[in-house]
């Protein structure tokens, strides 16, 4: 399974700040999933059109079978991410983002501000995560499960997770 963790800031993205988020990402990946996986990191500044480029090639060009994203899903004036994935995703799955906000609002109230959606393209799934790496670790508690089952679904390849962090859910099996 090919990963791509995609942070978008434009901070970062200049060498202005140290992304947390990205190594957060790839640190809870390498503790909860437990088959062979090629994890890949970039960084974009943001912006929409950046941002759908970016994912457009790592979907139609480079065929990652998962993207997570993190950051530009706020409602500050450069947090487009949400509107770059409007651009790209040919079938959105509006439940990852409702349940992740649904769970970050027992930790902050801040919550509701969250844009965080998912989507498919083809045979990649992509997921908006946000950029704390607090928060990232509980949006992809609260979500995961599901994940390995959209990528067979998709036809993105099989993934699955150590049922000691997390249990991945097959319906059926």
């Amino acid at each position: 399974m090919r990963i791509t963790i995609l942070t978008i800031s434009d901070r970062a993205s200049r060498g202005d700040y140290e992304d947390l988020s990205g190594p957060a990402i790839e640190s809870w990946l390498r503790r909860a999933v437990n088959t062979p996986m090629e994890i890949e990191r970039r960084i974009v500044a943001d912006g929409r059109d950046i941002v759908r480029d970016a994912l457009i090639g790592l979907c139609d060009n480079d065929e990652v079978g998962m993207i997570l994203t993190t950051g530009g899903t706020g409602p500050a004036p450069r947090d487009l991410t949400p509107e770059a994935m409007q651009d790209v995703v040919e079938k959105p799955l509006p439940g990852f983002g409702e349940l992740m906000r649904r769970t970050s609002l027992d930790y902050v109230p801040t919550a509701i501000l969250s844009r965080q959606e998912a989507g498919v393209r083809g045979k990649t799934f992509i997921l908006n995560l946000p950029g704390s790496p607090s928060s990232i670790e509980v949006c992809l508690n609260a979500v995961f499960a599901a994940v390995p089952y959209c990528l067979e679904l998709i036809g993105a390849g099989y993934l699955d997770t150590d049922p000691k962090i997390l249990k991945s859910h097959r319906p059926g099996r």
